[in-house]
């Protein structure tokens, strides 16, 4: 459809030349011989051009009105096909945004206490918005000082903070690494604590089997040491008893 005014054409009734009418035509001749006694009207060189003209006009017009309609797609093509490649980005983006707020959020809420809260790195997309593209959450993976029980169950969590993700990063692993280097230790160090507490608690056992025996015999443990005097008394006395004289000897009286 073509919208505006059309192409304007000369006025054609001054430029046809007059014609001598022919002589009425008697009623016993017909209406086609009196046709073809009139001469045919040609027109004149002058029309001829102006016509000719207006007919070039008139095919070069719809290519010219073309041009513009081209040229129009041209400048609307580029701009269409910036707009698909803005989208796209968009999208990736907002899909990055997502990853990584999920991917630290789990760090953050299985780690619980010993984790710290979520930073993130931003950049700005096409539509002007801030989209998360990178973050991190800080963790504690130092030992629990004289206690390693409480350090094992610490190392636990904190591996389990390092792995929640479910695509774990190569920052991830190595504190997950680190972690469960400190249970090792850990370990090691509980190890030594139980063999020390089974040393001291043997020691006491002893010592306290000892107080309960010295209890029973009612004397102190540092008097059984010494020599008892009601003992020497004793043997003084069988002594002397054995130094005394034979006994005359008895008197059969029944003979």
């Amino acid at each position: 459809m073509h919208i505006g005014a059309g192409p304007t054409y000369p006025s054609l009734a001054p430029s046809l030349p007059t014609r001598p009418l022919a002589p009425a035509a008697s009623a016993d001749v017909s209406a086609d011989l009196t046709r073809a006694a009139q001469a045919p009207a040609t027109p004149s060189s002058a029309l001829s051009d102006e016509q000719r003209a207006s007919a070039r006009e008139e095919a070069d017009r719809p290519a010219e009105q073309s041009t513009p309609s081209a040229g129009k797609q041209d400048k609307t093509g580029p701009s269409s096909q910036q707009e698909r490649i803005e989208q796209l980005e968009i999208a990736e983006l907002a899909t990055r945004d997502r990853e990584v707020r999920a991917h630290e959020q789990a760090h953050a809420a299985v780690g619980g206490g010993y984790a710290g809260a979520p930073s993130f790195t931003y950049t700005r997309g096409p539509d002007g918005q801030r989209y998360a593209v990178a973050g991190e959450v800080s963790i504690d993976t130092g030992a629990v000082a004289n206690d390693p029980q409480a350090t094992l169950s610490k190392m636990d969590i904190v591996v389990r903070a390092a792995l929640s993700p479910a695509e774990p990063s190569a920052q991830d692993l190595r504190v997950a690494a680190q972690a469960q280097a400190q249970k090792v230790q850990a370990r090691v160090d509980l190890a030594e604590l139980q063999r020390s507490e089974a040393a001291v608690a043997q020691t006491e056992r002893a010592q306290a089997s000892e107080a309960a025996e010295s209890a029973e015999r009612g004397r102190d443990p540092a008097a059984s040491r010494q020599p008892s005097h009601s003992s020497a008394a004793d043997l003084d006395l069988y002594r002397r008893t054995a130094e005394l004289p034979d006994a005359a000897p008895l008197i059969d009286l029944l003979g």
